[in-house]
């Protein structure tokens, strides 16, 4: 159902319409624009369409998420498997992310980037070889907790993906099924115990949706809705 203050469509003009807010919006940089949203709200679907889009438009576009930002499992782990506390202040390497990718590719920045720190297979960190952007690039991060006060000054356009928890629930479980990854129990109890619980909290410390350029109301997946909202700082400043 669309919401008041909201435009509601397919999902060839919700990417359209972002793509059209991501040109709108300059910067004497690489632009770093913020996918957000709790777990399976289908951020990453929506980021890798959206970087098709940018793509065929002839814009380099940088391609990372906050999964390969994560802390080794011990660390993530320390407070318990399904500590909520753990999940959001334990879990990502935020110091690594703003000091490889989102810094060189901000203001004063060399362009010279990373996009992970961490292998999921080996479990361990890792530094792989750097890169340089243009200076018209797209960065398209995709993550939880992106809009936290420690972030959300180093993005020039923020994007938040809003799910009912329930719908989260029901998507993680397709997804894991699908994967053949844990049972439909272990992802329940990870999602009411650890997930959810930790998007409350930073909900109600952090308020993301408040602070970003764009909600995305992603429920029906086919026809999502959305609202632009003008920009907290001028588009055209040099130092956003």
């Amino acid at each position: 159902m669309e919401q008041a203050g909201m435009e509601q469509g397919t999902r060839g003009e919700l990417v359209t319409r972002l793509a059209e807010t991501i040109k709108a919006v300059t910067a004497a940089h690489p632009l770093r624009v913020a996918i957000d949203g709790p777990p399976a709200a289908g951020k990453t679907t929506l980021a890798d369409e959206l970087a098709a889009v940018l793509r065929a438009q002839g814009r380099d576009v940088v391609r990372a998420t906050i999964d390969d930002f994560l802390v080794p499992r011990a660390q993530r782990y320390r407070r318990g498997r399904y500590s909520a506390e753990g999940c959001y202040f334990d879990a990502h390497d935020r110091a690594a992310l703003c000091r490889v990718l989102l810094d060189p590719l901000g203001p004063g920045g060399d362009r010279r980037f990373q996009v992970s720190v961490y292998d999921a297979e080996s479990d361990t960190r890792s530094s792989p070889p750097a890169a340089t952007a243009s200076a018209d690039a797209v960065l398209l991060f995709d993550g939880v907790f992106l809009l936290r006060p420690e972030l959300i000054d180093r993005w020039d356009l923020r994007i938040f993906v809003s799910v009912p928890f329930e719908r989260t629930i029901e998507r993680a479980q397709v997804r894991g099924a699908a994967a053949l990854d844990g049972s439909a129990a272990d992802i329940e109890r990870s999602w009411r115990d650890r997930y959810i619980p930790a998007q409350r909290l930073y909900f109600a410390t952090a308020r993301p949706a408040e602070h970003a350029d764009v909600v995305v109301d992603n429920e029906q997946l086919r026809r999502p809705a959305w609202e632009v909202r003008p920009p907290e700082g001028s588009p055209g400043d040099p130092d956003r």
